[in-house]
């Protein structure tokens, strides 16, 4: 039987031999046509790194590998990782996200610009934005909302604080596990997670573990390190949590809704230039007299400008006044939003554009 199995696979195998080959070759031949736009961009001082023209690169790939067994994400897997490679040899990028090591946002991190950066692991979603605004970042991730829980507060504050301006996003599936040194709760008293993560697995935890203490942490990374160290700790934290830190799954996939998915904010670098499928994230907020929103959010119905999402925060002002946070579609650039937006300036007490950026949805 070996040997009738060696005899069909022998041939396949060397035909996938001769193709990694060919591929590796091409590859090369691309970073070498890289490293020439690279050096192109330094003398007219361009930005290395263009989100809106990888993803212009990936969805015309899409559509040429349309009919091969490779799924579109698959695709777009594969050439972001052969773009992240292609911009380190032109310069390291340095991208700060929630840490320590394992989180989701450091998931997000490499969903987003590939392995080929280097990671800043930050204790908190404020060091994110200081290390980006200091400069000891190209580039920022943060946690803005989450298909569960709703807004994370902290990052919508910041946005409000900051100079910085948003240049794309990504959303990632959240996969919930708990975990323990033994892989089991024999002995556990405590559960500990990043607060969202404790209210994403209120459900399964009132359930199945309702005699367990349940304490706020950083980070779900975080707990995964306090649980690797104390043995009566149980962690909820993703899977590269569990492997980095040594600790066995006692039950996998315990977020109450399935489908849980986060959404983050890429802060930092240059606007994003015009894709074809854009979004604009805003903050506005409006005069306290009767129909006030309605006037301010008429101009964007008005020139068929869908608006894909609204949260409001308190303005801490003691009046009870509000900042709305509103995402719309298309780029600030385009003719309708451009309108839009002008007459959106001249009505509400306030605004702040955050940013024009590729859509990941």
């Amino acid at each position: 039987m070996d040997d009738e199995l060696n005899s069909l696979l022998t041939p396949l195998r060397d035909r996938i031999d001769s193709l990694d080959a060919r591929l590796l070759v091409l590859l090369n031949e691309r970073a070498g046509v890289a490293l020439e736009v690279g050096e192109v961009k330094k003398r007219f001082a361009a930005p290395v790194f263009r989100p809106e023209r990888e993803m212009q690169v990936i969805a015309r790939l899409q559509q040429l590998g349309a009919q091969g067994p490779l799924h579109a994400e698959h695709i777009a897997s594969i050439w972001r990782e052969i773009m992240a490679a292609s911009r380190a040899l032109e310069t390291e990028t340095t991208v700060a996200f929630l840490g320590p090591v394992g989180t989701y946002s450091e998931l997000a991190m490499a969903s987003y610009f590939g392995h080929s950066v280097h990671g800043l692991p930050s204790p908190s979603i404020d060091e994110v934005f200081r290390a980006v605004e200091a400069g000891g970042a190209d580039f920022g991730v943060a946690p803005v909302e989450n298909s569960t829980e709703g807004a994370v507060s902290r990052t919508h504050d910041l946005l409000l604080e900051s100079t910085l301006t948003i240049t794309g996003e990504i959303a990632v599936p959240i996969h919930h596990n708990l975990m323990t040194r033994s892989g089991s709760l024999e002995g556990v008293t405590r559960v500990c997670a990043h607060a969202q993560a404790l209210a994403q697995c209120q459900g399964w935890l009132s359930t199945h573990a309702p005699t367990l203490e349940r304490q706020a942490v950083a980070s779900n990374a975080e707990a995964a390190r306090l649980a690797a160290e104390d043995p009566t700790l149980a962690a909820i934290a993703g899977d590269r949590a569990a492997t980095h830190y040594g600790l066995q799954v006692v039950a996998a996939l315990i977020q109450d809704d399935p489908h849980n998915r986060t959404r983050f904010v890429v802060i930092g670098g240059t606007p994003a230039e015009p894709s074809g499928r854009d979004q604009t994230s805003m903050i506005l907020s409006v005069k306290n007299v009767p129909g006030a929103m309605f006037r301010v959010l008429e101009p964007l119905a008005r020139h068929g400008v869908s608006m894909t999402r609204i949260e409001s925060r308190p303005a801490r002002s003691g009046s009870w006044e509000y900042f709305f946070y509103i995402d719309i579609e298309g780029h600030r650039a385009d003719p309708k939003v451009a309108v839009a937006l002008a007459e959106l300036e001249q009505t509400a007490a306030f605004i702040k554009i955050l940013g024009s950026y590729p859509r990941s949805r």
